[in-house]
Formats: structure tokens, C-alpha cells, sequence
């Protein structure tokens, strides 16, 4: 059978490729007879803490979201030189809990979390929650420079 072992970026190369921010994709589990629950989003990266940020839109009315302490995935992907991608694997936290708002503050002011207008109405009118993901997880991919048979 091939070697299928993956290439990945070292540290470096990953914190270059999220930069201080961009777009991706969060998912989670929902009950379990339905799909996982899966949504384009914009996010904000500190390298220096390796933390993901996230303005998460709410629903109507601007009640309070359930995403707090759920387990989510995190995946940005894109092409610079090569094909990459990273993946981030754990619990959301809301940034203005007691003991990591001091530090999500910090992180924030980091970090640029790019806002695209994707809803119905003007993003001003849309009510929003920042959470952030210290990854449990944190997993690259980067294409292989191996010249392939064909």
C-alpha cells in the first residue's frame, strides 16, 4: 500500500496562511437524526495565541444564541503558491465571559474579522455575538510538491 502521510505547514507557514483574518466555514453537530449544522463565516485569527475569533450573526429579534460551550469545527482553505488548509477542532466561547474577557479583548484587537453582507438586511440591523475557539485541535494540510504519476 502508498505512504498516505499528509504534508503540513510548520507554525510559520500556518500563521502566514490565516494571516489576521479571513472566511471559512464552522459546523456542528446538530440532533442527531439531522446533519451537521454547517456556515460560511468570517473570522479573526491571533497567532500569537492561536485563537480563532468569530462574529456570529443571531438569530431573530437578536435573542441569544446556543453556541456557547458547543463543540465546533473550523476550516479555511485557499491557494497561494499551493493548495492549503487548515482545521480547527473545539468549544466555542463567548468573548465577554468573566475571565476571558480581559484576554479576548487583547485578542481581538489583534486580529481582522472581515465583514461581508450576506443577509437580508444591512449588517447594522443584524444583531451580532463574538465568540472565540482556543483549538483542542489544529491540524494543516498543504498540497505535496511531489510530481504525481499520470
Amino acid at each position: 500500500m502508498d505512504d498516505t502521510e499528509s504534508v503540513t505547514m510548520d507554525e510559520d507557514e500556518r500563521d502566514a496562511f490565516l494571516g489576521t483574518g479571513g472566511t471559512g466555514v464552522i459546523s456542528y453537530a446538530r440532533a442527531r437524526d439531522e446533519p451537521p449544522y454547517a456556515v460560511p463565516v468570517s473570522y479573526g485569527y491571533d497567532a500569537a495565541e492561536e485563537t480563532f475569533y468569530f462574529r456570529l450573526a443571531v438569530g431573530p429579534g437578536g435573542e441569544k444564541s446556543d453556541l456557547a460551550g458547543r463543540a465546533v469545527t473550523f476550516v479555511t482553505h485557499g491557494e497561494t503558491d499551493r493548495y492549503r488548509s487548515v482545521v480547527a477542532s473545539g468549544r466555542l466561547e463567548p468573548t465577554d465571559e468573566k475571565g476571558i474577557g480581559t484576554d479576548a479583548m487583547e485578542g481581538l484587537r489583534r486580529v481582522h474579522i472581515p465583514l461581508h453582507d450576506v443577509f437580508e438586511r444591512p449588517p447594522s440591523e443584524v444583531a451580532f455575538e463574538f465568540h472565540r475557539l482556543v483549538p483542542d485541535e489544529l491540524t494543516t494540510r498543504v498540497e505535496s510538491t511531489t510530481p504525481t504519476n499520470g
